[in-house]
């Protein structure tokens, strides 16, 4: 596909359009071809992202702490959420993978996906400005921002699970995922969560750690359940 179909979906045209391609060169091509990889461009796009996320999260969530804007952080610029984006505007049709990488992965994996967003952030910063690139932070952030400020205070349900089987001294409590249905651009996993050995629930989600969430969900609810 060609990059301007990129450029469409991210809202931004480059001028010098080797700063994009490079942005989209994993280092397994940048080997194999003998030219630069998107390596340095994402040590930039890292720290550009963690700061112009920081001064959005201060701008616009003024009763948030400064304990509770680092966790919606976090949440905003880890890889699952760098990934869903790179998914939103379809990075892996424009992203240039080596033979080596192809051939043990059919199609880019979530971590190559997030590192590429990062190094198109700084490839943005290049070819115009700091706002430019903030615009797009800002334009693919917001929504995942409004919605961890919501559930900052909030404990995950793994935590909360750990500490009801807890409660009478350590246990054992495992997940493991069982099932993997769909294309690998578009998975659906069913993750099990085990007490002491006692399978407790089953959950699925479309990334390892959704499926493992909602396994741990389910388990507390049945948890609930027998205490009535």
């Amino acid at each position: 596909m060609k990059l301007e179909q990129l450029e469409k979906s991210i809202g931004y045209t480059f001028q010098n359009k080797d700063l994009l391609k490079n942005a989209l060169t994993h280092t397994s091509y940048a080997f194999e071809n003998h030219i630069q990889s998107n390596e340095k461009l994402e040590f930039l796009g890292d720290s550009i992202l963690e700061f112009i996320s920081s001064k959005y999260l201060y701008a616009n969530f003024p009763k948030l702490t400064e304990g509770e804007m680092t966790k919606v952080r976090a949440t905003i610029v880890c890889e699952e959420s760098l990934y869903k984006i790179a998914k939103k505007h379809n990075f892996s049709d424009f992203l240039y993978l080596g033979k080596s990488e192809l051939a043990s992965h059919k199609e880019a994996r979530p971590a190559i996906m997030a590192d590429s967003v990062e190094a198109l952030i700084a490839a943005i910063y290049f070819d115009s400005n700091l706002e430019e690139a903030e615009k797009f932070i800002v334009e693919n952030l917001k929504e995942p921002a409004e919605v961890a400020s919501k559930h900052v205070g909030e404990k995950d349900y793994k935590t909360v699970l750990q500490e009801i089987l807890q409660q009478h001294g350590e246990v054992k409590i495992q997940y493991e995922i069982i099932k993997e249905q769909g294309p690998d651009h578009d998975k659906l996993f069913t993750a099990e969560v085990k007490y002491n050995g006692k399978a407790l629930a089953v959950g699925e989600g479309r990334t390892k750690k959704a499926a493992e969430m909602e396994a741990a969900k389910k388990a507390i609810e049945g948890l609930k359940q027998e205490k009535k």
